[in-house]
Parts: C-alpha cells; structure tokens; sequence
C-alpha cells in the first residue's frame, strides 16, 4: 500500500521572462497532485475572476483581520493600491491531503515564507545567462526598452538571493527543466526529516 505523505510547499521564484509559468504549468499537467496557490486579494473581481479560483477576494477590514490573526504565509501592499497575501489555511489543506502545492512569487515575499514556512522547498528559475533573459524579453515584443533595461536589473537583484535558496533550475529547454523539477519532489520526500512515521516504525522493532 502507497505511504500518503504531506504534500509539499514549492515556492518558486525568477526573473520576469524566465519562464516560470510555463515551467509550472506543465509540471501540473504531468502530475495532477501538484496546485496552484491561490492569493488573497483587496482588489475588485475583473470581468471573468472566480472567487477561490483565480483569487480569494476580501475587503480590506477582512483582510486586515486575516493579518491579526496570522492568517497569511506572507503578504505585501502593491503600489500602495491593494494587499494581496498567500493564505495559510488553503496551503495546509491541500498539503494535509497529499497534494503539492506550488506558490510562484517574488524573492521578497519567498524570503517570507521562508520564515513563516521553514519546511518550504525553495526554487530558482534561472536564465541559461542574461542575454538570454534580455532576448526573451525583447522577444516578446510588448516591452519598452526601459521596461526592459528595468527588468534587467530588477533580474539582477534578483539573483544575488540564489545563495538563499535550496534549488537551482535552468530554463534553458522546457522539458529538462521540468524534469529537474520532478527529480527536486522525489528527493525531498525521499528525506529522511519528512518520513519520522516510517523511521519510527522501522527503529521500534515492529514485526513483519
């Protein structure tokens, strides 16, 4: 019989451009036990926006009270507009049944949870080199050059908190990266500090 473990918490970060949600959504289309965090937010619902499915939508007195009660894994206030922060409760219940949950986020808010979350697998979606990045971004054809020169730097900001993550992955070819993804779930569940059930039972002498 299969062992349900706890599910993991991926936070993964990278540049603008890197390819993050592409690297993300297929590793979701290959393993339908992997989700999608969903975040908090205090901005309106755009036409189409499902409550619980593409944001939790919230007031700002509802998301004020989540803050006191230590509700978020991290949160943050953009532009000085809406909050938008990474609820604790739906993290727990998709990791309590066996499900991986994937939150893609900025380094700031992934140092965050590193706090708040020490169990978190840390991962970095990193360019083949900057001038890839920068063609990438060119490539889109929807950025200025000063949002480009903008986000290039942003990037490399970025990349000075490498050190503090657990994993590195380049996106140079799509599939390889999402196989070093897979190879990061099955080594962290293979840890020893997340099979205490296991170990106990195999150190306590139970009869086979």
């Amino acid at each position: 019989m299969a062992r349900k473990k706890k599910g993991l918490l991926l936070v993964v970060s990278g540049p603008a451009g890197v390819g993050k949600g592409t690297v993300n959504a297929e590793l979701m289309r290959r393993h339908p036990e992997i989700r999608m965090s969903v975040s908090a937010t205090t901005r309106a619902p755009r036409p189409g926006e499902i409550d619980g499915v593409h944001y939790f939508f919230r007031t700002k007195e509802e998301f004020d009270r989540m803050i006191e009660e230590n509700a978020f894994l991290e949160y943050m206030h953009v532009f000085g507009m809406n909050y938008y922060g990474t609820p604790r409760a739906f993290v727990d219940a998709e990791r309590e049944k066996g499900n991986h949950v994937i939150l893609e986020i900025d380094v700031k808010g992934a140092m965050r949870v590193k706090e708040t979350c020490p169990d978190a697998v840390l991962v970095f979606i990193a360019p083949p080199s900057l001038k890839i990045l920068k063609d990438r971004l060119v490539g889109r054809g929807t950025e200025t050059q000063e949002s480009i020169d903008v986000r290039t730097a942003t990037a490399l900001e970025e990349l000075k908190l490498l050190p503090k993550y657990d994993y590195m992955v380049i996106n140079d070819v799509v599939d390889e990266a999402v196989s070093e993804m897979e190879c990061i779930l099955t080594a962290e569940l293979c840890r020893t500090d997340r099979n205490h059930d296991l170990i106990n039972k195999l150190t306590g002498g139970e009869t086979i």
